[in-house]
């Protein structure tokens, strides 16, 4: 499979933020999000077997909650399956960040899955798969990116019709990042005040949970493998 990059960091997102992993990114994307902050995973990386994968996993022990992400790993479908089931035998905990687009129905059943829809503000609206939505579980979560309040609504609206409250473990909204921060680690660099996500989400009486990229207030905002 095509990777790029292999590192140990703490888990910047979801219900296991905080969490030391590992993170295994994996090369290229279908998809164009407007505010992306992977566009480097587009193109190149470079190639691994199962074995390598493992190999480089298990030399950042004692860690042992991996993530596979991108770009969008479910485009390695063929071989990420069988490294996936490998991991989880040896006593891994792992989780998928998938942008929703693709299927869902062979991830294995213990996989944490984070799954996206993407909201009108991403340019990529229409392209959640929602034959998905049979595939998830409490363990899974899912994300919206929100840039504005179109974006919140569009993402309440889903959220009620489909009861994503009682399908998945939990229910994201995180703000979207400029697309050239600034080094300084703070909100600012947030497309969308997370203040003003707060008060929509109150005043909806909505079941969903903040989600901050704690990575990009721990580090600078735009550097790479943390």
């Amino acid at each position: 499979m095509y990777l790029i990059e292999i590192y140990k960091s703490v888990q910047g997102e979801s219900s296991f933020a905080g969490r030391p992993c590992i993170f295994v990114r994996l090369a290229g994307c279908n998809l164009r999000c407007s505010w992306c902050d992977s566009e480097y995973t587009f193109k190149g990386g470079y190639k691994l077997s199962e074995d390598e994968v493992v190999a480089e996993v298990e030399k950042l022990a004692p860690v042992k909650l991996v993530e596979f992400t991108g770009g969008e790993p479910l485009l390695q479908e063929r071989e990420l399956i069988p490294l996936m089931e490998r991991l989880l035998t040896s006593g891994y905990e792992l989780m998928i960040e998938t942008s929703g687009e693709r299927p869902l129905d062979r991830v294995p059943a213990a996989v944490h899955k984070i799954v996206d829809v993407k909201c009108p503000g991403s340019g990529e609206g229409d392209s959640f798969r929602m034959s998905n939505l049979d595939f998830l579980t409490k363990r899974d979560e899912v994300k919206f990116v929100i840039t504005n309040r179109g974006d919140y609504e569009f993402a309440r609206d889903f959220i009620r019709e489909h009861s994503l409250e009682t399908r998945a473990g939990s229910v994201l909204l995180s703000p979207a990042f400029i697309k050239t921060p600034t080094p300084v680690r703070s909100t600012e660099n947030c497309m969308l005040d997370p203040r003003e996500l707060v008060e929509w989400l109150l005043a909806d009486g909505l079941e969903a949970r903040l989600s901050l990229q704690i990575h990009k207030y721990i580090w600078e905002p735009q550097k790479k493998g943390v």
